[in-house]
């Protein structure tokens, strides 16, 4: 008779990576006051050309159908577009996320003879409060004409956006600037406390808020749709309830939020070679490995720190994630989110469903920092929950 392995003896299956966000560089143009990396300066010992070079084979024998080039801001690297050309000669689609300052016309059309397909263009609302957050007068102004650079390049451009207290006032109006510049898709999510972010927590919702949010962005969806312009919601923006199907239905795997795609669909590279399941997520306690140590591929499938994310269940969560109807699904929420506010993974309280179930007897979430942050890369301040009644 044979006899079959526990679940625990199983080999584990290889990870299906489709997307890698590798940051190549950690040098900025900018001082962004929501940088969860606090770019600016290069990072030490970033990978060299060559260094660069060889890991695109071992990203493309992961399967990888795409690489999202960031930062810092990537194109500040002087070897950007013959990454780029490398990796889409090793038959990947090459993608870029930028703020936009200094994507001229020359640099944009450099970037597509490298084979640059895509590029998104941060914009977190209309003017005065982009300029704001950015830091320097003109930023959005910048990101406008990127976008215009861009596709008059024959790239397709999409917008990424921010959501907290100075933009959320902005959805609506930006939505029909992204209309009239020709955009394809538009990427929203929530502000998370990491690097600066984290030295302003009077900028984000609190979680009841979502109750809020939601219902407008199902509107925008709407209005999307209409405009033939794709809205995607970021995996810190969360989760079921009555608007899943229509926010998420034609954008996920699976029609719905599916859990924390962090070393199972996607994967992180730091510009210095570290590996993480998520660019997101801070580097001491996420790092896997090196790839200047390690091969890519035993980074993915063996590192401790990238399997507990992959691997977390229904019984690592904890608070209201632990016993919650969708906990096997969902597997509490986004890692990075929780981490970044509460040091442990496995319970997010920006969830819709959670709000939605809060509210019902009354009662709602609150985050409030106890802690900040220490000022380094990918850092996180201190927060905690506060579960109190619904003020009348």
């Amino acid at each position: 008779m044979m006899v079959l392995p526990l679940a625990d003896e199983s080999p584990r299956r290889r990870p299906r990576i489709g997307l890698v966000v590798w940051e190549l560089t950690l040098r900025c143009n900018l001082a962004c006051r929501l940088c969860g990396s606090r770019a600016g300066r290069p990072r030490e010992h970033e990978l060299t050309t060559d260094e660069a070079l060889a890991l695109v084979p071992q990203i493309a024998a992961l399967g990888a159908t795409e690489v999202t080039l960031s930062g810092g801001e990537a194109y500040l690297r002087p070897d950007c577009a013959e990454i780029a050309r490398a990796i889409t000669e090793h038959g990947m689609l090459c993608s870029m996320v930028t703020a936009g300052r200094d994507l001229d016309a020359s640099m944009a059309t450099r970037l597509r003879e490298a084979g640059v397909a895509h590029i998104s263009i941060s914009l977190d609302g209309c003017e005065a409060a982009h300029d704001e957050l950015r830091g320097v007068p003109g930023a959005f102004r910048s990101g406008v004409l990127a976008i215009r650079n861009v596709i008059a390049a024959d790239m397709t451009a999409s917008v990424n956006t921010q959501v907290n207290r100075r933009t959320q006032a902005d959805l609506e109006d930006l939505l029909a600037l992204l209309d009239q510049e020709g955009v394809s898709g538009w990427q929203v999510q929530l502000t998370v406390p990491m690097g600066r972010a984290a030295d302003r927590p009077e900028l984000l919702l609190q979680p009841y808020e979502l109750l809020d949010l939601f219902p407008r962005l199902a509107r925008l969806k709407a209005g999307c749709i209409n405009r033939g312009i794709g809205l995607w919601l970021a995996n810190d923006l969360g989760y079921f309830g009555p608007y899943e199907a229509l926010l998420r239905g034609d954008t996920t795997p699976v029609g719905h939020w599916g859990g924390c795609a962090a070393a199972t669909r996607t994967l992180g590279i730091e510009a210095d070679g570290t590996v993480k399941g998520c660019l997101s997520l801070p580097s001491q306690a996420f790092a896997g490995g090196n790839v200047r140590e390690r091969p890519l591929a035993d980074i993915l499938e063996n590192a401790e720190p990238l399997r507990s994310v992959r691997e977390r269940g229904p019984a690592d969560l904890w608070g209201h994630c632990r016993g919650c109807y969708y906990s096997a699904v969902c597997r509490g929420g986004c890692t990075w989110t929780s981490h970044a506010l509460l040091g442990r993974t496995g319970n997010d309280p920006y969830c819709y469903y959670r709000a939605a179930k809060l509210a019902r007897s009354g009662r709602r979430e609150r985050v409030v920092r106890v802690s900040p942050a220490a000022g380094g890369t990918f850092d996180c301040a201190r927060f905690e929950l506060v579960e109190e009644p619904i003020p009348q």
